[in-house]
């Protein structure tokens, strides 16, 4: 056990496999009552030492099954959530004066579920592999941390809709402020995360407050390109009370007295009659996230951060897998399902089969949908993210996870979250952990390499190593991406055909 001293007061660690740990950090006071839907305020000092060896409550969210591939990473225990949830979790080699690069991990789950003290992110294998201080956040979800109920309620409640991403901006001031006395550098910051993660991370590299708390991001399956409208905030908004029984005009005080868990299954029933798989996600208000963060970063909100961006190559796979996400059987069916989604669906098909067929791969409906999705919602908005930066002369480092889950006996390919594991060293963790990411030799040597890169990355902003001496920045001349499969590659332009089919087409890209 060791104890370090913050400013709110001391925490006491447990020691374990070689490193710190600290788990259960308070961040911000508990967000309960009136301070429900308000920024996250200071926590109350606390005298004497606190034992920081669990991990706190979840957010609010609701119980996840029927997650298919992914059920062994989701905790079910509707006993762990709470509103008093706004606490991180360090994991750190040394207490000392090191100054170890920092990675703060920003979790998943389509912006309504997921915590920082999943089994899959335990910061262990990364901090000691390189030397470094791992960090993971709880922050606000769903009908919590992303509804924008300040148009709706004229004002009585003012909440923007982007609380969820305030949550992740306090928890980077409690770093900036602490780390160091945890072995840390403030000066030295990554942020990165997956899924939903990687679309905070996205969108913290163009949100006002966020400036200056970080100098690297990692968005993995998540770039700059997710973020709704006033308008469409204050539908959601609307259809949330709604659904929990209480009218527009009622009272802050009505609003606030809500039961959290009233709200949650209110957010799943508006999700579902919404149509949209993800509602809740932040909010372009005008004021602190001025427009959508991939056109923010193209105009300089983002200059002076390293970025490193990537996605998996059948990102889409994992979600046909689950119950109720049906790929379509037929090219009816096929078009149907993009229809609202592309302008012209029976364009983008075609020029898909003829890519596939000319590789001698498969090109039936229900790959094609997987693959046209993967692109629309994840791998071309990492790619635009590149473009915009190297328009700007900025410098960033492209990816595209290729290793196959062996899940099913392949079924999934290279699916949604599959670098997770690579990322944390976890990918053996247990049973379940390694039916999904795979286990054995090739699998650790994996592991390695994708850590060295994060790593190299968090040290420097060069995500270089020695089985990725050409890796170049990305650039439109040449495209340069890391393959991380068996083996680690560097590819010009993998897919090119497929990417250039989004060049002239007009389609809600990076939305679900």
């Amino acid at each position: 056990m060791s104890i370090v001293e913050t400013q709110y007061g001391r925490v006491e660690s447990v020691h374990a496999n070689g490193l710190h740990a600290f788990l259960g950090v308070p961040f911000a006071a508990p967000p309960v009552g009136e301070l429900r839907w308000r920024p996250p305020a200071d926590p109350t000092p606390w005298g004497g030492v606190r034992r920081a060896v669990d991990f706190s409550a979840q957010s609010w969210q609701p119980v996840l099954e029927g997650m298919g591939p992914l059920q062994f990473a989701f905790n079910a225990d509707r006993a762990e959530r709470h509103e008093d949830c706004l606490y991180l979790n360090v994991w750190t080699p040394g207490l000392d004066n090191r100054k170890r690069p920092v990675l703060v991990w920003i979790h998943g789950g389509g912006f309504s579920g997921g915590t920082g003290g999943t089994p899959i992110y335990d910061g262990t294998a990364l901090a000691r592999r390189g030397d470094a201080v791992v960090v993971t956040i709880n922050y606000r979800l769903g009908a919590l941390g992303f509804v924008n109920l300040g148009e709706v309620t004229g004002g009585r409640v003012p909440a923007t809709g982007n609380e969820g991403l305030l949550d992740q901006v306090k928890a980077l001031e409690w770093v900036r402020d602490n780390i160091e006395a945890f072995g840390g550098d403030p000066g030295r910051v990554t942020i990165f995360g997956e899924s939903a993660g990687g679309m905070s991370v996205g969108a913290l590299m163009a949100f006002a407050p966020a400036a200056g708390l970080f100098h690297r991001a990692i968005p993995q399956s998540g770039a700059c390109s997710t973020a709704q409208s006033v308008a469409r905030a204050a539908q959601v908004a609307e259809g949330l009370l709604e659904l929990a029984g209480v009218s527009v005009n009622a009272s802050a005080a009505e609003l606030l007295a809500l039961d959290p868990d009233r709200l949650v299954e209110a957010g799943t029933a508006v999700s579902a009659k919404l149509g949209g798989a993800m509602v809740f996600q932040p909010c372009i208000d005008g004021v602190q996230l001025t427009d959508l963060p991939l056109d923010a970063v193209a105009t300089g909100s983002a200059d002076g951060v390293s970025v490193m961006v990537g996605a998996a190559r059948d990102e889409w796979r994992l979600f046909t897998a689950m119950p109720g996400f049906p790929a379509p059987e037929d090219d009816a069916g096929l078009q149907q399902a993009l229809a609202g989604r592309i302008d012209d669906p029976e364009a983008v098909i075609s020029a898909y089969r003829s890519a596939r067929e000319g590789r001698g791969e498969a090109a039936d409906a229900a790959t094609l949908y997987s693959a046209i999705e993967t692109d629309r919602v994840f791998r071309i908005p990492a790619i635009r993210l590149g473009e915009a930066l190297a328009a700007r002369g900025r410098e960033s480092f492209q990816y595209l996870f290729t290793w196959e889950s062996p899940w099913e006996d392949g079924r999934l390919g290279s699916p949604h979250a599959i670098d997770i594991g690579f990322v944390f060293g976890t990918h053996a963790l247990n049973p379940g952990s390694a039916e999904f990411f795979g286990s054995g030799e090739a699998a650790d040597a994996l592991a390695g390499h994708v850590q060295d890169a994060w790593l190299a990355f968090a040290t420097d902003g060069d995500p270089r190593t020695d089985a990725l001496e050409d890796w170049q920045p990305y650039a439109p001349e040449t495209r340069a991406t890391a393959l991380f499969g068996d083996p680690v590659s560097v590819a010009l332009d993998p897919w090119g055909e497929e990417r250039a089919v989004w060049d002239g087409v007009n389609a809600g890209i990076g939305t679900l």
